[in-house]
């Protein structure tokens, strides 16, 4: 059986922890580039990040704060989101939006907290 430790899982949501870039996106990107130009919709900057934490039913995570003012920057929907170092044009993670919603550019939009995780090895 495949294990990897806590103190690992860790230091790879440490890295997401020090991402400083949310953008919702139309499409779910696969690079730096798509999550903060093609395929975005729209951004909130400074975001928070907690510590890593357990997760159910196995493995660790860190949860992104609600955001309750983000920038849209154009018309669609947002059905994902991606989180990225800006400092380094590293997109970190990326995952599907629960609830997708239509955003008009020059709105506000709004995201409820969620997590991000990583599962114990199989």
């Amino acid at each position: 059986m495949a294990f990897i430790s806590d103190t690992a899982l860790d230091a790879a949501l440490a890295k997401i922890k020090t991402a400083t870039r949310l953008d919702i996106c139309s499409a779910e990107p696969t690079t730096y580039a798509d999550a903060t130009g093609t395929d975005s919709l729209g951004n909130k900057t400074g975001i928070a990040i907690g510590n890593p934490a357990d997760r159910a039913p196995d493995g660790r995570k860190v949860t992104v704060a609600a955001i309750a003012d983000g920038a849209v920057t154009a018309t669609g929907e947002a059905a994902f989101w991606a989180i990225s170092d800006v400092a380094n044009s590293i997109l970190l993670a990326t995952g599907s939006i629960s609830d997708p919603q239509e955003v008009t550019n020059g709105n506000v939009f709004t995201l409820a907290a969620f997590d991000v995780g990583i599962p114990d090895a199989a």
